[in-house]
């Protein structure tokens, strides 16, 4: 009896930390697109110096030149800016984490309710599609992932304190932006 306890909860922890790692995939997921259709959460000065900083004397029309610089906020960089921008992102557009209105955006604590927003990391990179002078900025291609965060067992925390520290794998996910602005009219 006791080895059947054992394989019952082990099979029950590993559903559960199977269970985990796919809301925060799936957090991820919606993040990025609430990010590619957002104001760049990075602040719009340092985005368009970032993606357009080694244009030089292009002349408007002309391809994207290569290279693909990259800017990030979040965990384990600068912080966000505006802040409010990334709680939208955070919490969807009601504000609160696990409850969703009926008219609003899903934001990536409504998925997985153990995430904090001190784990989620966005970036902004050029990806070289589109042309100088493009209307609402660069192309860029927007990556969210969720760093540092650590499974929660149900019973193996308690038994063996060390398993408290497994990180969830990162799994970023990655999109297209779009026209990176909040305004459904005009601004």
């Amino acid at each position: 009896m006791p080895i059947v306890l054992i394989v019952l909860a082990a099979m029950f922890e590993f559903g559960a930390l199977m269970f985990q790692w796919n809301m925060t995939v799936k957090a991820t997921q919606i993040g990025a697109r609430l990010a590619a259709v957002s104001t760049p959460l990075v602040g719009d000065v340092a985005y368009d110096a970032t993606m357009s900083g080694d244009f030089g004397t292009i002349i408007e029309g002309e391809p994207v030149p290569p290279g693909t610089p990259s800017i990030s906020c979040g965990a384990d960089g600068p912080a966000c800016d505006p802040p409010a921008a990334m709680m939208r992102l955070f919490t969807g557009g009601d504000g609160i984490c696990g409850e969703v209105s009926e008219n609003s955006v899903i934001g990536m604590c409504d998925v997985a309710p153990f995430l904090g927003i001190e784990n989620v990391k966005v970036t902004y990179q050029r990806s070289g599609l589109g042309y100088v002078g493009r209307p609402f900025g660069q192309i860029s291609t927007v990556t969210v992932e969720v760093v540092d965060q650590t499974f929660d067992f149900f019973l193996l925390d308690s038994l063996i304190p060390a398993l408290g520290n497994i990180p969830i794998p990162a799994h970023p996910a990655a999109i297209t932006s779009e026209d990176l602005n909040d305004c459904k009219d005009s601004c």
